[in-house]
């Protein structure tokens, strides 16, 4: 049966394949050698598609993988995918069998997940193999460290247990200011040193997300965790560069229709926008209804390299673009809404600046009634 998505439209997602590749081997050869590199593809890849975006990076310097929901690791088990799988967050109960099945590695920051794991492992004769998650001040998920000696104590005791891997997260890594990142790693140093005393060593230590990895080399240990900037966006304006990194997602869009407008007619809902000169509009098939920010009157798109203004309020299934200083765009002509043409770009965090959030939040808005179109690799 074909989704929605694999009917022509005429706005899509663009995937640049052999970008994530690229990226992917400038990260591996930017650490160094005996440290792994995870890629996290949860929200499917942030949008990219995660079968796909899987393969590039496991071929081109990723070890493993991490995801968020039972179901987004059975897809790439489904596809083939049998590399190590990081389950991220904290399970219930009735979902530790499925975890088992589809041979992940959990996160357990709960001394009742824990000692049902060990359970399920006894039962089956295998440990099973957990990431012990310390809560070191983000306050999510994980143990607490001030508790940690204790509860390391209770964790040694489990034997159907297979400690593969010891972890944190930071709650701000990608800002100048270091100081409580640094906190946090003390604090983790003295989680690991309460596990080793009482004879357990992780396989793998990981504390480091895309900020961490790139403004904090004294804690990258055995892995570090990669989504954002494997996908060439970085996690903040101010945090370490790495040359010749490349967005990997666009968006864009063919216009569908072009309205003339006399002075004083309005465009969209609510009126927003009145010509005050004779106009052309362009209309977009593409709204928030696929991801794009609702805003009125801000923003702009990419045409024929030039950088042309939204007008009215952007609405579920359309918006519209100023088109009267560029006459030469027409019907059927390529606007850029996310990426680069010609030498204007527009970033995934001028798209989030719209929104009023973080890039993150853009790039896994994209819905899936878009296509995406894949390119290279």
């Amino acid at each position: 049966m074909r989704t929605s998505a694999s009917w022509p439209r005429s706005a899509w997602v663009e995937v640049d394949l052999s970008a994530l590749a690229q990226n992917c081997r400038l990260i591996r050869a930017d650490l160094p050698a005996r440290t792994q590199l995870l890629y996290v593809v949860k929200d499917d890849a942030y949008g990219l598609g995660a079968v796909p975006a899987a393969r590039v990076a496991l071929a081109n310097g990723a070890n493993q993988l991490a995801v968020f929901t039972l179901g987004e690791a059975a897809e790439l088990r489904d596809a083939g995918i049998s590399a190590p799988i990081l389950l991220l967050g904290e399970r219930l109960p009735e979902e530790l069998p499925s975890a088992l099945e589809l041979n992940l590695e959990p996160c357990v920051g709960r001394i009742e997940i824990a000692e049902q794991l060990s359970k399920l492992g006894l039962k089956r004769g295998q440990q099973v193999p957990i990431h012990v998650k310390v809560n070191t001040g983000m306050n999510r998920y994980g143990f607490p460290w001030r508790t940690f000696s204790t509860l390391s104590r209770n964790l040694a005791d489990l034997r159907g247990l297979d400690f593969a891997g010891l972890l944190s997260h930071f709650a701000q890594s990608d800002e100048l200011e270091k100081g409580f990142a640094r906190t946090q790693l003390v604090r983790f140093q003295q989680c690991l040193a309460d596990l080793q005393a009482v004879g357990v060593q992780p396989r793998l230590i990981h504390h480091c997300n895309s900020g961490g990895f790139l403004d904090l080399p004294d804690a990258h240990f055995d892995v570090v965790r990669v989504g954002l900037l494997a996908h060439g966006v970085y996690p903040s304006s101010v945090c370490r560069r790495i040359p010749d990194l490349r967005p990997v997602m666009s968006v864009k869009a063919r216009i569908t229709a072009i309205q003339m407008l006399e002075p004083g007619d309005t465009v969209g809902y609510g009126m927003r926008w009145r010509a005050e000169r004779p106009s052309r509009i362009g209309v977009l098939s593409l709204g928030y209804g696929d991801g794009f920010p609702r805003v009125r009157n801000e923003g702009g798109v990419l045409i024929h390299g030039q950088r042309v203004p939204l007008v009215g309020g952007v609405t579920m299934d359309a918006l519209m673009i100023d088109l009267t200083d560029l006459p030469v765009a027409d019907v059927g002509d390529e606007a850029v809404l996310m990426g680069r043409q010609g030498e204007a770009e527009i970033t995934a965090h001028d798209l989030a600046a719209l929104k009023r959030s973080v890039s993150y939040d853009l790039l896994a808005s994209w819905r899936a009634r878009l296509p995406r179109v894949y390119l290279g690799a």
